[in-house]
């Protein structure tokens, strides 16, 4: 297994971590705040008071929030409840199901080994590990990394969950390819493939690969309970998951039949909060042990997202980077990712430039309308309307 020096790890890391140490519990002063994307000045206390509102008409559970800025955590919060059931509290140690945030994270452990030259983004992956269900359509075989991250496969979200097609004679679980290679498609499953190459390259399998996110990437940003599958932490720290306001629980997230707690899910199972993951997010932004070069692809147009579709009429993304959506706007282009587990739900942002970003997670199905309130808010400020 590739490894870095600890020394040399905890040195990369000390930037992120610094600054947050320096800053007492309570966080900054109740003066500060952040500048909006749109030049608008937020302060401390019209964020609590936006997210109190927000979280009372949306009827969230609970919440794990972080915003930052310039490479700086502004503002974090941990509020409402973990299970409605019992009455226990979130606090700033509870762990949530991050759902889709899993694959920017993926991305950037995957740009890693692309640095160091153990996995090439323009190889088919077929030639580091056959995909052996799709043996009999070869059009996979020109499928490649960078597709996979930028969701052009070809394939199905996940074969288990989307409407099977008609007359192709499918059944139901049995993978196929939707679309041909290089045709956006939001795809899980490509990821899912992805983590098996890599653990391949790597002298790992889907039950040990969350060793090497563990090694390059929690541990020495000092994340001490975030983690691709079940551990101790992680179970006793996770908050319940809660729909139309009641308590509901779908058990450990999986997506094939044969999933176990300790199968890496990088399309979907992170498990963490949303400072720590905010931890990751600026390091990504920063290029933390990415060279320039592959920090600039990642965040380039990969391809694009067709403007008719649903992801374009949700979200607003027109493009794709590598495990990121991209948005222009009139205060510069912004990166973003959602995250839905049904009873989990999860967002995140940030503009170029050291622009203003967020990261939030909710135990709660109302997540895909905060999101979009949250936006507006960072963008725009207290005066932005939803809509």
């Amino acid at each position: 297994m590739l490894t870095h020096s600890i020394v040399a790890a905890a040195s990369l890391a000390a930037g992120y971590l610094g600054a947050q140490a320096a800053q007492p519990a309570e966080g900054p002063p109740r003066g500060e705040g952040l500048v909006t994307a749109s030049g608008a000045r937020v302060t401390l206390d019209q964020i609590d008071a936006f997210i109190d509102a927000q979280m009372a008409d949306l009827d969230m559970p609970g919440l794990s929030l972080a915003i930052f800025e310039d490479g700086e955590i502004v503002y974090s919060a941990a509020k409402g409840a973990a299970n409605r059931d019992t009455g226990e509290a979130v606090t700033e140690a509870s762990v949530f199901e991050a759902a889709s945030l899993s694959k920017p994270v993926f991305a950037f452990l995957v740009l890693q080994l692309v640095d160091e030259g153990v996995l090439d983004l323009d190889r088919p992956l077929h030639e580091y590990l056959p995909f052996e269900e799709l043996e009999e359509d070869g059009r996979y075989k020109s499928v490649t990394a960078r597709m996979v991250l930028s969701h052009r496969t070809g394939f199905p979200n996940w074969r288990w969950f989307d409407p099977i097609p008609e007359g192709r004679g499918i059944a139901h679980g049995e993978m196929y390819q939707k679309a041909a290679p290089g045709t956006f498609a939001y795809s899980g499953e490509g990821y899912n493939y992805l983590a098996k190459v890599v653990a391949q390259l790597t002298g790992h399998d889907l039950t040990t690969l969350d060793a090497l996110y563990q090694e390059r990437i929690a541990e020495p940003l000092g994340l001490d309970c975030s983690s691709f599958v079940r551990t101790s932490c992680v179970a006793g720290r996770k908050v319940m998951g809660h729909q139309e306001g009641a308590v509901k629980d779908f058990g450990w997230p999986r997506t094939f039949p044969d999933d176990t707690p300790q199968t890496f899910g990088a399309a979907g199972r992170l498990h963490t909060s949303a400072e720590d993951y905010a931890r990751v997010l600026m390091a990504l932004i920063d290029g933390w042990r990415l060279s320039p070069e592959t920090r600039a692809e990642m965040l380039r147009p990969q391809g694009e997202v067709p403007l008719d579709s649903e992801m374009h009429k949700a979200t607003g993304a027109t493009a794709w980077g590598l495990g990121i959506a991209i948005e222009p706007t009139p205060f510069g282009t912004r990166y973003e990712h959602g995250g839905n587990n049904n009873n989990f739900q999860s967002g995140m942002m940030f503009f170029e430039e050291g622009g203003p970003g967020y990261v939030f997670m909710t135990n709660s199905d109302t997540g895909t309308d905060f999101d979009r309130r949250l936006q507006r808010f960072i963008t725009h400020g207290p005066q932005a309307k939803d809509g």
